[in-house]
């Protein structure tokens, strides 16, 4: 049986390499990949998934008024044999649910790679509803700067100051945001601490 996939991890983690690199691994095999992602991640171009290592890949993007179960219906139930979505937290509950419905309607295997929180620790929607009706739940693990398991994505100012306040979607990567461990987030806001980003 087919299953849904939430594979989460904090800023820096390689989710993005590692959703292309199971990309690629699916090709190798001759089976059709249908990747998408949201069109709130437009960093890198409209159409195109690219990791911090290089890696890259046309991509379908999906705009948050889209029912990707009808997309999917309309046009791509003859030719995938897997879904696989990067920047999951950004779509909307009821995109999740959609994906959700072409696994149990198709037995087509769907692999979602996002962030589960914000940079105020707090759930994205499109995360929260993955939390709650994906088969299976894996944490792309990587590290703090001090060695502990990094769970917080902390979004820094021009001042190198951790901020609190503000939109939940502002995109960036190294240089806006760096993976941290809880204690070390909180510790970085206690202490008005100057953070150094690894990107800059």
């Amino acid at each position: 049986m087919a299953k849904l996939y939430f594979k989460y991890g904090a800023m820096g983690s390689s989710k993005t390499a590692q959703a292309l690199i199971t990309k690629y691994n699916y090709e190798e095999n001759n089976l059709n990949v249908w990747l998408i992602k949201p069109s709130a991640d437009v960093r890198d171009g409209a159409d195109i998934l690219k990791s911090r290592i290089g890696l890259s890949s046309p991509v379908h993007v999906i705009a948050p008024a889209t029912d990707i179960y009808r997309l999917f219906v309309d046009t791509k139930k003859d030719a995938c044999n897997v879904i696989i979505v990067d920047e999951c937290q950004f779509l909307t509950p009821e995109q999740i649910d959609q994906l959700r419905y072409i696994v149990n309607d198709f037995n087509i295997p769907v692999m979602c790679f996002g962030l589960r929180t914000d940079f105020q620790t707090k759930l994205f929607p499109g995360s929260r509803r993955l939390m709650e009706v994906a088969d299976a739940i894996q944490e792309i693990k990587t590290i703090c700067d001090c060695g502990a398991k990094a769970t917080v994505n902390a979004r820094i100012d021009s001042n190198g100051h951790i901020i609190t306040e503000g939109a939940q979607v502002v995109l960036g990567g190294n240089d806006s945001y760096i993976a941290m461990c809880h204690k070390c987030y909180v510790n970085g806001i206690r202490e008005n601490k100057i953070i150094k980003l690894h990107g800059k």
